[in-house]
């Protein structure tokens, strides 16, 4: 497979220094890449990721924004899924999120995901995030997050035949009850937790105002 040698970037201020690369496996989606760093003790360490980008040089690693995450609000209720995910052959609660195509910016991928998974529309784009790494224990996968209001009727006539998902808006006291489930992509389960956590963060910063 692909093979890079010698990192030419500049090590600056790290211990660790990444000295090759190497693509040992090219799936359809995922790419599997070894690297070999050198440790704090001058010792090599081989490390395996995956991604879902054409990595060309070390530099190339992490840089791709590859999708995004909506945080959907309707009349204050917060717009959760649950759906089939095959890796773990099973359901687990979700945000909408999906893969930014080519050619989309993110605000398109915002709408695309949105009407596709749920058949809403976005009425407003509240917050757009800078993009973060999603696992980097295992992947340079980059996601937005974005925070945005939708109006409308949830339907699943707009899902393929490959996905199984049931969306629906839940206030934070249904949100709370949903939260004893193990079933949640992580993300989602910090988001739930805050958003069935408003009204004591709202107290508690109410009563610091007027002591």
């Amino acid at each position: 497979m692909d093979k890079i040698n010698v990192y030419g970037g500049k090590m600056g201020n790290r211990k660790l220094h990444l000295i090759n690369m190497e693509k040992i496996k090219d799936g359809h989606f995922i790419k599997n890449f070894k690297l070999t760093f050198l440790n704090t003790n001058g010792r090599q360490k081989e490390y395996e990721m995956i991604s879902f980008n054409e990595l060309v040089n070390p530099d190339d690693i992490g840089k791709t924004n590859n999708g995004v995450a909506i945080i959907a609000l309707y009349k204050g209720k917060l717009l959760l899924l649950r759906e089939f995910r095959m890796a773990v052959n099973d359901y687990v609660y979700n945000l909408v999120a999906g893969r930014i195509e080519p050619g989309e910016n993110i605000e398109d991928c915002v709408h695309r995901e949105i009407y596709e998974e749920t058949g809403l529309e976005v009425s407003n784009i509240v917050t757009v995030l800078p993009s973060t790494f999603a696992a980097a224990s295992m992947t340079d996968l980059r996601m937005t997050f974005v925070v945005a209001e939708v109006t409308g009727e949830i339907s699943d006539a707009f899902m393929n035949e490959h996905e199984e998902i049931h969306g629906g808006f839940y206030t934070p006291e249904e949100v709370k009850e949903l939260l004893q489930s193990p079933n949640f992509n992580a993300n989602c389960q910090l988001v739930a937790y805050f958003y069935s956590m408003l009204s004591v963060f709202t107290d508690a910063f109410e009563k610091a105002q007027t002591e």
